[in-house]
């Protein structure tokens, strides 16, 4: 429904916070065994002396996902910080699943811990994904001790605020992808981070949150009509992330042209990301 008409779905509760995207619920049930497996597997390689509580986030919660196209996003929150023998039970446990289940394109095993995500430095970041793009799996959620968040540019800022930061990395792995099947992965990396950005830059204009890739790209062309290049642009990579393409042009049109842009109108318009300590 149109914005005019006043029904247009803003993802927010009647208090103007921002609604928790996904549930168990919504799950297809194509999806369903790799979801289950995946509790398992995860509550096995860390068992309860280390693990604290297990998410799903992305497009499998919102119930969105492609069989055969679509990852396993899982957040794996630790009692304490994660060490080197975790992230290699993250490992095994993704690639056990990547395996054993086509259904999905991959699977990806974030690591954290519980003090992280409840730190008043992650409070706009790592603890807006729990609380509001993360559905429970397993243990306690920690939803219950965060915030309600608000669309604002504080949230704009912290979530994808570092672009910059991300750049020279991008340009490192776009050198070296000599393969197609490389720039197909890197291209629908970088394209769902400059879609995620583009839309989070026009997030508190609009006064919502979504996680859908193409209605980011139409929000964002809402509010920029006076760029029409990185309409058409943001709109290539919104494709992109879906639908991979393996042209080298397109991957140099995100990290070259794009990507640059929208670091600079990012902070222009919100500012940069506040730095996390080390470690």
């Amino acid at each position: 429904m149109g914005e005019e008409s006043g029904t247009e779905d803003k993802g927010l509760a009647a208090d103007g916070t921002i609604r928790r995207e996904g549930a168990t619920e919504r799950v297809h049930a194509a999806f369903a065994p790799v979801v289950e497996a995946a509790r398992l597997r995860v509550a096995d390689a860390f068992g309860p002396g280390r693990l604290h509580s297990v998410y799903l986030y992305g497009s499998v919660p919102r119930g969105t996902a492609i069989p055969g196209v679509s990852d396993l996003d899982l957040l794996v929150v630790l009692h304490d910080r994660p060490t080197a023998a975790d992230r290699a039970a993250a490992e095994d446990t993704s690639g056990a699943l990547n395996s054993a289940f086509a259904v999905i394109e991959g699977a990806g095993l974030l690591l954290s811990h519980v003090h992280a995500v409840l730190s008043e430095a992650e409070r706009h970041d790592l603890g807006f994904l729990v609380a509001c793009l993360c559905t429970p799996l397993l243990g306690e959620d920690l939803a219950t001790r965060l915030p309600p968040y608000r669309p604002t540019s504080l949230l704009a800022r912290e979530t994808n605020g570092d672009l910059a930061l991300a750049l020279p990395r991008w340009r490192a792995l776009a050198a070296g992808a000599a393969t197609e099947e490389a720039r197909l992965r890197l291209g629908r990396r970088v394209s769902r981070r400059l879609v995620r950005s583009a839309f989070t830059l026009v997030m508190p204009r609009w006064g919502g949150w979504t996680s859908d890739l193409h209605r980011s790209a139409e929000l964002f062309a809402r509010y920029h009509p006076g760029h029409p290049e990185r309409v058409a642009q943001v709109r290539t990579a919104a494709a992109t992330a879906r639908t991979p393409s393996p042209d080298p042009a397109v991957l140099t049109m995100l990290v070259e042209d794009l990507g640059p842009w929208l670091s600079a109108e990012y902070t222009r318009a919100h500012g940069t990301k506040t730095p996390r300590p080390e470690g």
